[in-house]
Formats: C-alpha cells, sequence, structure tokens
C-alpha cells in the first residue's frame, strides 16, 4: 500500500539506524528529513509540513518522550511511531499513554517498518473533525495559540465561525498579545490553509513604498519602477492577506484598500485597468481607530468596512491563568535552543511571573524566559529573573507585618535575587554588608 503522504521526520542519535531508515524510505519514494538529536527535530517541525514522526526513544540530553510530549501539545494530529532498542514494559505503557500507534523494536525488517508506517498514518486519517477538536482543547492549543482562559477560548469560538469564509476580520488589541497568532488560525485552521497567507506589518514599510508594495506597480510609474511588479495582493490572490498596524496606513492607501474590499479589485499604481481579486482581508492595530477617526486621520468608511467582524485579543494581564502555559512553550523552546534540555521553573519564580501583570503582554514573558534560561543551568529560580520585574511585584501576605518584619523579608528576598551575594544586595538595599548582618540577626 504506497502511502499518500510525503513527509517524514526520522530522528535518531544513531547516524547508522538514522541512515537505515532513510535508505528504506527513499526505496518507497517517501521525503525524508533527518535529525539527530531532539533541538534539530523541533527546527525542522517548525519550518516544515511533516506527515509522520519517527523517532527513538533514549537519546542524550532531551529523550524522545520529551518529542513526543511537545508534538502532542504542539501538533497533536501528527502521527508518531517510535522505534527503539531499549524496550521496557514501563516505556511501552508510556507511549501507549502519549497517543503513539505504533511501537518498533530494534532490529526490524523493512515490512515489519513499513507495516507499521502504513498502521500510524491509517489511524491519523481515520480521525474525525470531533476526533481533532476534542484532542485541541485538551491541549490547550489552537493552531500556534496557546491557553485555556474563557478570554482565549471566547477568541477561538469567533474563529471557529469565521475559518471557512472570506468574511473581512478585524483584531484589535496590545502590542505583544499575539494579534498575528489570531490571524493565522483564522487561515490555517480553515478550509483556504492552503492558498497563500501574506502578513504585512504596515508601519514596518515606509509610507511611500507601501503602496507599492500592497498592489503593485507598472513599468515606469515611478522613478525606479524597471519592470511591471505585482504587490502584496496579488501575491494572496485566493487566500489571505494580513495587514499589520492598519493605522499606519497613509490616505491614499486607505482609499485603495476601500476599493479592494468594495469592488473586489486592484489597480496596479500607473495603471489603468483594474485586476479582479479573490482575497480575506484581516486587518490589526494596538491604535484607537475611532480617535483617529475623529482627527481625520483614519478614514470612517473604512473602518466599517475591515469591522465585519471584530476580534479583541486580551492582554495577558487579564488572562493569567495562560501564563503557566506560556512559560512551559517558551521553557522547552528555549531549553532546546540554547542548552540542549528541558528547563524547569521553580515554584517561587513561577509565581512571580503569575503576580506581575505584564504590560509588554506575550511577547515581554517571552523575552523575560528566553533571558532566564540562558542565564540558568536547569531549573530557573527567582535569581533568574529581572530585578524590575521581582521589585514590582505586591505580596498580599505583608499588608499587615511590622515594618521590622517587612524591612528583614525584604532583605532575604533580595539576597535570594542575588544568590547570598551580600556585597549586591548590600549595594541594591543602598546599605553596608554590616548593617545587612545586624538586622538580620536582631
Amino acid at each position: 500500500m504506497q502511502l499518500k503522504k510525503e513527509n517524514i521526520l526520522i530522528v535518531d542519535d544513531d547516524l547508522h539506524i538514522l541512515e537505515l531508515l532513510h535508505r528504506h524510505l527513499s526505496t518507497w519514494e517517501y521525503h525524508t528529513y533527518k535529525a539527530v538529536s531532539v533541538k534539530e527535530a523541533v527546527q525542522i517541525l517548525r519550518d516544515t509540513k511533516i506527515d509522520l514522526l519517527i523517532t527513538d526513544l533514549k537519546m542524550p540530553e532531551i529523550d524522545g518522550f520529551e518529542l513526543i510530549k511537545f508534538v502532542s501539545e504542539h501538533y497533536p494530529n501528527l502521527p508518531k511511531l517510535v522505534v527503539t532498542g531499549y524496550p521496557s514494559v514501563q516505556d511501552s505503557l508510556a507511549v501507549i499513554k502519549s497517543g503513539v500507534v505504533e511501537y518498533l523494536t530494534k532490529p526490524f525488517t523493512k515490512d515489519e517498518l513499513k507495516t507499521a508506517i502504513n498502521k500510524s498514518i491509517d489511524s491519523s486519517e481515520k480521525k474525525t473533525p470531533e476526533d481533532i477538536k476534542i484532542s485541541t482543547k485538551k491541549d490547550n492549543t489552537y493552531g500556534e495559540i496557546i491557553g485555556a482562559s474563557e478570554r482565549i477560548n471566547e477568541v477561538i469560538q469567533i474563529i471557529e465561525r469565521v475559518k471557512d469564509n472570506k468574511a473581512t476580520v478585524f483584531i484589535k488589541g496590545e502590542s505583544g498579545t499575539g494579534k498575528e497568532l489570531v490571524a493565522r488560525a483564522i487561515h490555517y485552521q480553515g478550509k483556504f490553509a492552503r492558498a497563500p497567507f501574506i502578513a504585512v506589518n504596515c508601519g514596518g514599510i515606509p509610507e511611500n513604498l507601501l503602496e507599492a508594495e500592497l498592489f503593485g506597480y507598472t513599468k515606469g510609474a515611478f522613478t525606479g519602477a524597471e519592470k511591471e511588479r505585482n504587490g502584496f495582493f496579488q501575491a494572496a490572490n485566493g487566500g489571505t492577506i494580513f495587514l499589520d498596524e492598519i493605522g499606519n496606513a497613509s490616505t491614499a492607501v486607505q482609499s485603495r484598500l476601500l476599493r479592494v474590499l468594495q469592488e473586489k479589485e486592484v489597480v496596479k499604481i500607473g495603471a489603468q485597468k483594474a485586476e479582479k481579486i479573490d482575497v480575506r482581508i484581516i486587518a490589526a492595530t494596538n491604535s484607537d481607530l475611532k480617535e483617529m477617526i475623529k482627527k481625520e486621520t483614519f478614514r470612517e468608511d473604512l473602518y466599517y468596512r475591515l469591522t465585519v467582524v471584530e476580534i479583541d485579543v486580551a492582554p495577558l494581564r487579564e488572562r493569567k491563568e495562560d501564563i503557566p502555559l506560556l512559560v512551559k512553550k517558551f521553557l522547552f523552546k528555549y531549553g532546546v535552543e540554547y542548552k540542549d534540555r528541558f528547563i524547569k521553573i521553580s515554584p517561587e519564580a513561577s509565581e512571580i511571573l503569575q503576580r506581575y501583570d505584564w504590560p509588554g503582554n506575550i511577547r515581554e514573558l517571552e523575552n523575560v524566559i528566553q533571558r532566564a534560561v540562558i542565564m540558568c543551568d536547569k531549573m530557573v529560580n527567582i535569581e533568574h529573573l529581572p530585578y524590575a520585574l521581582k521589585r514590582t511585584i505586591t505580596f498580599p501576605e505583608e499588608a499587615l507585618l511590622s515594618l521590622k518584619e517587612m524591612e528583614i523579608r525584604h532583605i532575604k528576598r533580595v539576597l535570594r535575587a542575588t544568590d547570598n551575594n551580600k556585597t549586591k544586595a548590600a549595594e541594591i538595599l543602598g546599605i553596608d554588608r554590616k548593617t545587612i548582618r545586624q538586622k538580620l540577626s536582631d
């Protein structure tokens, strides 16, 4: 039986097994990707559409179990086949619980391998849409969106209603809340997923170039236009164009965009003839467009054309129950990237992350975890978090303490944050080392 799928990822630190599997799969005309570590595998998974994962369990640093866990959480519909030379009852039970369909023990025959691959793929193809929805909910992921809060569930419910049509969608939210992830989910979770998805940062392209980049131009339309060129709208034809920071668009761009929405056609700069176009427009901004309308810097008629469906992405401070899930994702991502291992976080550090209000939202959280992973060995502790973040935390249980007790607690907290470096702690506190000893011994 010839499989319908094409891309198979093989993960094994044994180069001989890796080459053997590659050779077998090549004879069956599959396109294979090879990785000798979980770190390499994760990078391939992020950049490539993989149809089947074949992985060993026993590998140095991060093992195959962590890879299976990562795939189950982030790619719940990807079938997994385990090939290992160290079978055990415990391993077998753990693999079965993780959702792996097939478990192949080394050495194996070519026919056994083919049978296991067929079974893994067949099982994946028999999944119903309901199975997929249950799996997605269980893993607290939807596309690239991670969260289990009510606010995130509201966003996902709207996405479910708009993903299979081409209604214009407007996404609003503070900077760093993940507006582009929502746009990508609308596109890739729906029936137009195989069509183009073009993301354009309107704030990142100079105003005098944005119009030409979006709509294209003819030869000689302006100085430097040496040949005719399509724009982002033509590139997105049949699919989705995501216009981020739409509030930065000039009056000229707004007028052309209004025509696209009204007439479903694009006119290149310098052209007389319009081109029909079939594209879904998703726009986003962290600006107050209604305020811009009052100041006459944004067209009111365009605003209403863009906001057929509105999605409000809540800031992280309003959905703090999602913080542990996001922290887990970033710990794995940067642990693999920088340390070749799975990094954990202490309960004390985790508590501080959940108490903080995150004015920079998910982007700020990711940056904090990235830095903490670099600074730690195997576990993120309080001392690996930025001092500015720890300083802003207010502990409610301290509200009724005496000033002396609060002072002692604060000194101890600074000592923990500086890894018990009394000189550095004294510098932060604005006192000398002797005073620290006296206050702690009183």
